[in-house]
């Protein structure tokens, strides 16, 4: 199994059946394919909208599609993938309610991995010291980050219940390490395993 240094990864690694078809959306420079390609067998292919990430995805022997996921996913029929991934996506997506629901539609289930804002070290920046916060998941000035939407675990939590999602599974962790207790309050990030029937 990977031991690398993305904690994320590994967690998705243990949620993704072997020989899956998966689809990963804003997939970055196409290293999570990679991965899941040589540890589960899966066949996948990946949607990424910059061209410098294109080329490396390419690099790497990954399939990848130019588009914008904001857009929607035209090119693919319902349920064609067992698994869609938003893997530190959706917070940069300009419609991210619109994006979940058309990687349901296109996938069996769908992995969402975000930063969680709500974890302590950002309450304490924008509490005590008043300021945007940096940390090891939210590493940009404000001016600089791609991020559109802070959300928290209990936010997305709320989400699905209101949009009808039903949560498979989710681990919070910070570090290489799962949280357990408040993980909404001690977890830096978060993946959630989700469906929709």
């Amino acid at each position: 199994m990977y031991q690398g240094d993305r904690f994320d990864f590994e967690i998705i690694l243990t949620m993704i059946r072997e020989n899956s078809k998966v689809l990963d959306l804003g997939c970055g420079d196409g290293e999570l394919l990679k991965l899941l390609k040589e540890h589960k067998n899966v066949r996948g292919v990946g949607i990424e909208n910059d061209e410098k990430m294109i080329y490396a995805c390419v690099s790497k022997g990954v399939t990848v599609e130019h588009a914008d996921i904001d857009e929607g996913l035209p090119d693919f029929p319902d349920k064609f993938f067992d698994y869609c991934i938003l893997n530190f996506t959706l917070q940069e997506t300009k419609k991210p309610k619109k994006v979940i629901h058309e990687a349901l539609r296109v996938g069996n289930e769908v992995i969402v991995s975000f930063p969680n804002f709500a974890y302590y070290v950002v309450r304490f920046y924008i509490g005590i010291l008043g300021k945007t916060p940096r940390t090891k998941a939210l590493p940009y000035n404000w001016d600089e980050t791609p991020n559109l939407h802070y959300f928290t675990i209990k936010d997305f939590i709320e989400f699905c219940r209101r949009e009808n999602i039903e949560i498979v599974d989710y681990k919070g962790f910070t570090g290489k390490r799962l949280v357990y207790y408040k993980p909404n309050f001690f977890a830096e990030k978060a993946v959630f395993l989700l469906t929709k029937r």
